[in-house]
Formats: structure tokens, sequence, C-alpha cells
């Protein structure tokens, strides 16, 4: 018999848990007979002093067992599933997934994805920024969608990992949320539940992200990698630049606006060559060709419009109206647009992307509770990226809410974001490292 105070005081000491203890913990979790303050204290301890490798290879396995697990019996192909540990201007999955879709080289992505607490909504919140969106689906539903047009994007089931779901939220009001143990496991258990063969993942490094250096990055994305192993999954990660906003937009119907431009073709260089080394990654790691290959697929669907037509196809069967994917200007517009122009002539050499983050909730376009409601208009496009020149007075970005007051208090935040010199900074690559994969 345990009791929970033993297990804190024995991580408190730095020592290993066994296995027996933490399916104890998960347990408790999941049946709520461990009190939420002695949960708290654990995952105190946990942040001080992390979890060996074994430790967070059982935690991530105790998560994924805490609850019924997403079964796909009828797909034919291979399941693939990717996942961004998040950023400032994060809209990948949006771009990816239709993309691996319309390459039709029989790799399904049935993905989980949640709303965003703090500078803008998540993955759901920018789909619902089209009107009728609804993406809390019936695991029928999600299993019909995924087989009908190759992927699908819907709410995570209260079913799935419940243990790991607990946590988050506790890791979100305990400043726990930045601990790499945690963070893998509970990833990865996400990746597990829904069955997936090969996990592509896009770990951030930068001022807009959990990992602010490279050793941070590359020690969570190793160890996600050997989980992905030690499960028999085919797991390969990228480490990407999160120092800058990801494209030009932050907020919710922004990036998703920006995402159909790149879809069309004509978005962000930058992101567009980003979204494209994921999804040849996805193709390669199910062995659907080899990498340039795979590669030129994917770059094909986004000249030819059949990665457009996919994410149209997804909206409809969410209830949405497709028409929104094929003219932007359909969608609304907020009450207040202000424009920030450069108090000076130079080049852009930084653009902070946490101020980035904190203007866009100054706007409206974030949370500051689970469950509050969003402006899906506020947000922030910008006119000018950084190594651009800019002559004092010209426009740099365009803020968009609905409040004259937001949009001043946004304005102030997002000046102190920005920096402008003499000189051109040296470029900085999107992907700054890549592990088991290639680019």
């Amino acid at each position: 018999m345990f009791r929970m105070n033993d297990i804190i005081h024995l991580k408190q000491e730095g020592r290993e848990l066994n296995e027996d203890q933490i399916a104890y913990f998960v347990r408790g979790v999941t049946d709520g007979s461990i009190p939420d303050y002695q949960i708290s204290a654990l995952l105190m301890a946990i942040w001080f002093n992390g979890m060996s490798e074994d430790e967070t290879v059982l935690l991530t396995e105790y998560f994924t067992d805490s609850g019924e697990k997403a079964e796909f019996p009828d797909i034919p192909g291979k399941k693939a599933d990717k996942h961004s540990t998040g950023g400032v201007g994060d809209k990948t999955s949006l771009i990816v997934l239709p993309i691996v879709a319309a390459t039709e080289r029989g790799v399904y992505m049935p993905k989980t994805a949640g709303r965003g607490l703090g500078f803008t909504g998540g993955t759901l919140d920018k789909l619902e920024s089209v009107p009728g969106v609804n993406t809390e689906l019936s695991a029928e539903k999600f299993r019909r969608t995924v087989n009908e047009i190759g992927f699908c994007i819907a709410g995570q089931s209260r079913r799935l990992a419940p243990a790991d779901a607990k946590l988050c939220a506790l890791r979100d009001v305990t400043a726990t949320a930045n601990c790499i143990p945690l963070i893998a496991a509970s990833v990865m258990s996400k990746k597990l539940v829904c069955g997936s063969d090969c996990i592509v993942l896009d770990v951030k490094c930068g001022s807009g992200s959990f990992c602010r250096d490279m050793h941070e990055a590359e020690e969570l994305a190793r160890l996600m990698v050997r989980i992905g192993a030690r499960e028999n999954r085919k797991t390969v990660a990228l480490i990407t630049d999160m120092s800058a906003p990801l494209g030009r937009a932050v907020g919710n119907s922004v990036e998703l606006i920006e995402a159909i431009n790149v879809l069309d073709g004509r978005g962000d260089e930058d992101l567009t060559d980003l979204c494209l080394t994921l999804a040849a990654n996805i193709l390669y790691a199910a062995n659907a060709a080899d990498y340039d290959e795979c590669y030129a697929a994917a770059e094909e669907t986004v000249y030819n419009g059949s990665a457009k037509k996919k994410l149209a196809d997804l909206v409809e069967c969410l209830g949405g109206d497709k028409r929104y994917i094929y003219d932007t200007s359909l969608f609304a517009e907020s009450n207040v647009s202000a424009v920030l122009a450069a108090d000076r002539s130079g080049y852009i050499t930084d653009i902070d992307a946490m101020d980035v983050g904190r203007a866009a909730w100054i706007l409206g376009a974030g949370r500051s509770v689970m469950g509050a409601a969003i402006d899906h208009t506020a947000g922030i496009v910008f006119n000018k990226r950084v190594g651009e020149y800019v002559s004092a007075g010209e426009a740099v970005a365009t803020l968009q809410t609905r409040g004259i007051d937001k949009a001043q208090a946004g304005m102030e935040h997002l000046f102190r974001a920005i920096t402008i010199g003499a000189a051109a900074p040296q470029k900085r690559p999107l992907v700054l490292k890549c592990i088991g994969g290639k680019y």
C-alpha cells in the first residue's frame, strides 16, 4: 500500500520512482482519489528534480492506458500524426495535414487538437473562425472523416488519456508546464493513444516557446524520439526556430487566412518551406517514397490546388461554409484596425515572439482562463518581417481588435517587440536540426 506523501518525498529527494509507484499515481489522478494539492506537490518535485528516461517512458505508457484508445481498423494505409510544441503564429497543422492527404500516398492523419490558453486560440479555434464549423465530433464521425478525405482535426475526447488531461490543467496553474519529462510524456501519450504508426514532432526553440535554447529543445526532441522508438513507432523530430513569430499572421482568422494563402501557393516563403518539410518527413517516415520524392509530391499539391481542396473538404465535413476557403474576403472584419509605423528607417533585426504573443492576447485573440470566449477577428498581420528594410513612417504591422483601448495597449507591447537596426541581420534558418528525418 502506497501513501502519496511517501511518493512526493521520494521525488523531493531526487530519487527514481518505480513502476508500481507511477501506476498508483496515474490511477489516483484518473479516478480522483489523489487530491489536486498532492498532485501539484509531486508535479513541483518533478519540475525541480526531473525524471529518468525509464520513469518518463512509464509515465507515458500509463497516461496512454488511463482511458480509451482511438481505433481505426478500416483505414487501409499508414496512420501518421504531427505535433508542434506550440509557438506564436504556429498554424502548420492547418497546412501540413491537407498537403499530406492530397498527395494520396496512403498516409492517413487522424489528429486531435486543443484550444489555446494564452496569446492565441489553438488549432480548433482557428478552424472555428469559419462559421458553422464544429470540431466536437463523435468517434464515428471522426473515423468517417479520416476515411473520406484522408485526415481530420477534431477536439480531444475526454476519454482519451484522461490522466494527462488532468495533469495538463494543473501544470498550467502551477507553473510546471515547462518541464521536459512532463512535456514528453504528455505529447507522446496523446500520439500513442491514437494508434499512430509514425509521428513527426515540431519542437520549437526560442523566446516564444517552452524551450528557450537549443540545449533544452534538443533534450526534449531526443527524449520523445527515444520514447517513440521504445514503443515501436517511427518518430522524427525537427527543431525549429521560434525566436520570431512564424509567418506573417498571429491570431485566429488571420492565421487561417495565411494558411489558405500557403495552400494557394502565395504564402510566406519560410512558412511554406517549413510546412513542406514537415509534410515530406511525415510521408518519408511512413515509407511512402524517398525524401526528395516526398518533398516534390507535397510541393505539387500546393501548386495544383489539391491541398486547398482538402482543407475545404474538412471545413464542409465539420459543418462549415467551404466558400470561406476559396474567398477569404468572407471572413468577418474587426471593428478597429490600427497600423504600427516604424519610428526610424533601417532593417528589422528582431521581432520578439513572446512580446508579439502578449500583444495578440491583449487584442482579444487568446484566453485568460479555459472556456473563455475569444475574438476570432483579433490579431496581428506583419507588413515587414525580420531582415526586411523599413522606412520611417512605413507600416510594420496592422493590429485588429474590437476596441480602441485594446488597440492602444496592444500597440505598446508590439512596439517593444520590434527592433530596427542599421545593418541587415544574418538570416537564421527555420529548421535548426532534424533527428531521425531529413531536411
